[in-house]
């Protein structure tokens, strides 16, 4: 369990605009939520940080830059995802069809994380999500 501290704690890692990015993010990830004893809800995170990197490479990222990925865990045990990039472009959840082989991305950020959102950056924007600790259940009598 991660103890307690007033102060949130963060790690960044800069990605170039390619394919393999995604997967190199995932696992800066998984490191820094080890490092930190915070493995509770890393399917959740994890999943949300190749969805949100591979957002960004697909849709956010100009040619010759990159995306910066920022985790941070606060004092209260909240997790916060940020992926910063320079592209243009409003972030919206799409209505895909049932056949379509893309488009469910940020649906499943909006499932998984317990809370999403866009913030201006310029030039860009930063997609992010949060993630609090599961309550544990009262004990059976």
């Amino acid at each position: 369990m991660n103890e307690e501290s007033p102060h949130p704690r963060t790690r960044q890692a800069f990605y170039r605009r390619d394919r393999r990015s995604v997967r190199l993010a995932r696992e800066f990830a998984r490191e820094a939520l080890t490092d930190w004893a915070e493995a509770e809800r890393i399917d959740d995170v994890l999943l949300c940080v190749s969805e949100l990197a591979t957002n960004a490479l697909v849709h956010g990222v100009p040619a010759g830059r990159g995306f910066l990925l920022r985790l941070t865990l606060h004092g209260d045990g909240v997790v916060r995802v940020e992926v910063h990039d320079s592209g243009p472009g409003e972030v919206r959840v799409p209505e895909p069809s049932p056949d379509a082989g893309h488009g469910r991305g940020l649906l499943l950020v909006a499932a998984a994380a317990d809370k999403w959102g866009v913030g201006e950056r310029k030039p860009g924007k930063i997609v992010w999500c949060e993630f609090g600790r599961v309550p544990s259940s009262p004990p059976v009598k």
